[in-house]
């Protein structure tokens, strides 16, 4: 029997009315649509961004098949947790698992099987390819409950490679600041933070900027892909330069928060210092932690 614990990925949703047919309960096609939710949330909890991991593995996954078995019927306003698990790849495929959930009820189950593809082969041929290893690695990885993102602590040159394009994407594409305000002459000395997934893909940056002697330090170019903001990135990139901080003799960082991420930093202990002001056409607040103590 296909139970929640089976699933490392559980995706809550509430039933929309658009969802409901004549019957009041949930037209069946719509439980397609929830299992390729989820898959598209598994990617993200997998720390996979969909469209950038399969571009750096030089492929693409299409549908082969799709099956829903029903089992009960979920209604307007129920809250469902879909789960979607991997199952097994064989030379080009790929199976993944899913199932919706009312509480601990079971009300479907499906199977959603895709074919590894060129992407690049001519217009009107999808010839199939052999999946990635590294693919392979990754989804047992996270079905096995392993950590799937790496957090790597240096200086400019050791991540400058993957930090730049990173930041290009989020603050000169995203937010419209000028590119020549990438990078300035304080990533040398810097300490930078990076993390990773298990292909190597960068996910998120930020830097520890030595101020006053190496006494205090500035916490800055915080970057985080889009698709993975909802996935505490943000918090294992501050929590890694704050030990960082701390190891290198600092007493106390301060950083200039976009006023909209102010809740975010204030959830890691720093508190306001002044009046908001603007940077790189954005408002900004100081906002100061002392260190010597640790925040859960």
């Amino acid at each position: 029997m296909t139970t929640r614990s089976d699933f490392r990925l559980l995706h809550r949703m509430r039933v929309r009315w658009a969802e409901v047919d004549m019957q009041a309960i949930v037209f069946n096609a719509h439980y397609l649509m929830y299992l390729d939710t989820a898959i598209t949330e598994y990617w993200r909890a997998s720390a996979m961004p969909y469209a950038e991991s399969f571009r750096a593995l030089g492929g693409d996954m299409v549908v082969r098949k799709a099956t829903v078995d029903f089992i009960d019927s979920a209604r307007m306003d129920d809250l469902l947790d879909v789960g979607m698990r991997f199952v097994e790849a064989g030379r080009s495929s790929m199976r993944f698992q899913g199932a919706v959930f009312r509480g601990d009820e079971l009300l479907a189950t499906g199977e959603l099987a895709y074919v590894y593809i060129d992407p690049h082969a001519p217009k009107g041929t999808r010839p199939s390819r052999e999946v990635p290893q590294a693919l392979r690695d990754a989804l047992a990885a996270f079905e096995q409950g392993d950590a799937m993102t790496q957090l790597h602590l240096g200086d400019w040159a050791s991540v400058q490679a993957r930090a730049m394009p990173l930041r290009h994407a989020v603050f000169a594409e995203e937010k419209g600041i000028p590119a020549d305000l990438m990078s300035d002459g304080a990533d040398a000395t810097a300490h930078h933070a990076l993390i990773t997934n298990r292909l190597g893909l960068p996910l998120a940056t930020g830097r520890l900027v030595p101020l006053d002697g190496g006494q205090r330090g500035q916490v800055g170019r915080m970057a985080v892909v889009p698709s993975q903001r909802s996935q505490n990135l943000g918090g294992q990139l501050l929590t890694g330069l704050l030990a960082q901080a701390r190891q290198v003799g600092m007493t106390e960082v301060l950083l200039h928060a976009q006023t909209g991420a102010a809740r975010f930093y204030a959830r890691h202990g720093f508190v306001p210092q002044g009046e908001p002001f603007e940077e790189a056409g954005l408002p900004h607040q100081t906002m100061v932690r002392a260190l010597g103590r640790s925040v859960a």
